[in-house]
């Protein structure tokens, strides 16, 4: 029999002094509220989901899950095993066409983690109104909305590590170890979909060795969370072994598998600037447009008084610290996207601030005006990509794709009107002569290729990148056979600029660019003239 935890009481004291009784596991209300929260907000997710082809990682997802691709050839840790065989038994079901499929997917793991959150934070301030709250402040966070509507991972990831902190709440609150069996498990399963999951795994281990050291629990236990564990890390554990064989350097697949294979310097970054911090608090500031981010601060001050059990509310404060930290001083462009685990604590301490606040201030609007101010940041959304556009404030973007305007695509978490990516690859496809060649970047490869694959448009076109896995119709270009091909096909590329466009074309100064629709068909200079 599994040795039970030491804990502490089952009723706890609120700064206000009233005692609140903890919500059942089982209580069949909570269940009704759990799958209520889940409806609403899938349906909101799959009304506002992207309609089809998208830009970016989210079209390469789109294209490796057609092709049954699971590695995806960027390095180990952008794999992302798990998400492209849920992707690849999704694919099928009669919903829709392909695309909003595959988007669909991020719809649906949002709505789980959604539905987890208000779950956890009813468990322990059990109050309906505070979960909601906190419940309501995740899902209309610009940045968690905006991956609900897109094929991306991190929704995913947030619905297993949601999962995590309600098994890890229960193993206190129901003093078993046996539910440390499934946040093992679970915690597998996260890394198998991305590395963020072994920053709450350092969490475990130190907490692990603490309750080893106070014998709550045995070493032989310890032993048996590393089968789940490694159970629901299987899928990546296998591409980390196959690499290792096929390579036979342990050095270079265990970076790949950290870090993947060119983000080693971001991952591990430590140097800010002042534009990288005035940026990250502009992504919180829009995440959370509203008053009720007050309530998150309540949540910290009054966390110890609120759950009954220090050590899950440090394993919640430490974690949270530890997911703000990587994404703060990370470098990517997307890195706004890497707050998503921590937004999701926030909204938790929102939960409890909220619960506080009700209990202190005994008014019978302030539930409401709380509510409202839960919703504001839909209007706020609605508003603030016009009001950039006016004051043509800099995104930071590199360049201008067209059919889409950068404001309300970064801006305006809904994407259920995002089809630019279907029009620009319609009019790009148009735009080329017979049998053209065209050139592209990682960012519109993938909308050119799911034109041709499922609308059918402009087979006769080769379309080449370097980009990830993708299979060229021919060899990709070079210094050496640029010239011949140039006499023999009309050549393109989307955007003659660095990054964009190979640079032995830009630098050697023999070629000229002629705009041909969305696209630029390359001249040598000597035919120009």
């Amino acid at each position: 029999m599994a040795r039970t935890l030491k804990s502490g009481s089952r009723t706890f004291d609120n700064k206000a002094g009233v005692r609140i009784k903890m919500t059942e596991f089982t209580s069949p209300k909570l269940t009704k509220s759990y799958f209520v929260v889940f409806v609403l907000a899938a349906a909101l997710y799959a009304i506002t989901c992207a309609p089809g082809s998208l830009f970016q990682d989210s079209g390469m997802f789109q294209y490796r899950i057609w092709h049954n691709d699971v590695e995806g050839g960027l390095g180990l840790a952008l794999a992302h095993p798990l998400y492209h065989l849920i992707g690849m038994a999704a694919k099928s079901i009669p919903l829709g066409e392909y695309g909003y499929r595959i988007n669909l997917i991020s719809a649906i793991c949002g709505a789980i983690t959604v539905a987890n959150i208000f779950l956890l934070i009813r468990f322990f301030v059990g109050g309906l109104i505070p979960a909601a709250v906190g419940a309501l402040s995740l899902t209309l966070s610009w940045t968690f909305w905006q991956h609900c509507a897109i094929a991306e991972v991190y929704t995913l990831y947030t619905a297993i590590f949601s999962a995590e902190l309600i098994f890890l709440f229960l193993c206190f609150k129901k003093q078993k170890v046996g539910w440390l069996y499934l946040l093992a498990f679970f915690n597998g399963l996260s890394i198998s979909n991305h590395m963020w999951g072994i920053l709450p795994l350092a969490c475990y281990l130190v907490m692990i060795v603490v309750l080893l050291y106070r014998r709550n629990i045995r070493f032989g236990q310890i032993l048996l969370m590393a089968l789940p564990w490694t159970a629901g890390c299987a899928p990546y554990l296998y591409l980390i072994i196959r690499e290792l064989i096929a390579t036979g350097d342990f050095a270079g697949t265990i970076q790949s598998a950290l870090v993947g294979g060119s983000y080693g310097s971001k991952v591990l970054n430590v140097a800010l600037s002042t534009t990288i911090v005035k940026k990250n608090f502009m992504f919180f500031g829009l995440s959370f447009p509203t008053p009720n981010i007050l309530l998150f601060f309540v949540g910290l001050f009054a966390v110890y008084k609120v759950i009954g059990f220090k050590t899950f509310a440090n394993m919640l404060l430490a974690m949270m610290l530890i997911f703000f930290v990587f994404a703060f001083r990370y470098t990517v462009p997307d890195r706004y996207a890497f707050f998503i685990p921590f937004y999701c604590l926030v909204c938790v301490f929102i939960g409890v601030g909220c619960r506080v606040v009700l209990e202190r201030f005994k008014n019978r609007y302030l539930p409401f005006a709380i509510v409202i101010g839960a919703l504001l940041p839909v209007g706020v959304y609605a508003v603030v990509p016009i009001i950039a556009e006016r004051m043509e404030f800099s995104l930071g973007t590199k360049r201008q794709i067209p059919y889409r305007n950068e404001y309300t695509y970064f801006l305006r978490p809904w994407q259920c009107g995002n089809d630019g990516p279907k029009l620009f690859a319609a009019d790009a496809l148009d735009s080329v002569e017979d049998n053209g060649v065209i050139i592209a970047d990682g960012t519109t490869v993938y909308a050119l290729w799911y034109a041709q694959q499922f609308a059918g448009l402009r087979r006769d076109v080769k379309i080449i990148s370097k980009h990830g896995d993708y299979k060229n119709p021919i060899d990709f270009v070079t210094v050496e056979t640029l010239d011949d091909l140039l006499a023999a096909e009309a050549v393109y590329v989307v955007t003659p600029q660095k990054r964009y466009c190979p640079e032995f074309i830009l630098e050697s100064g023999k070629y000229d660019f002629v705009k041909s629709g969305p696209v630029f068909r390359i001249k040598a200079i000597s035919d120009t003239n």
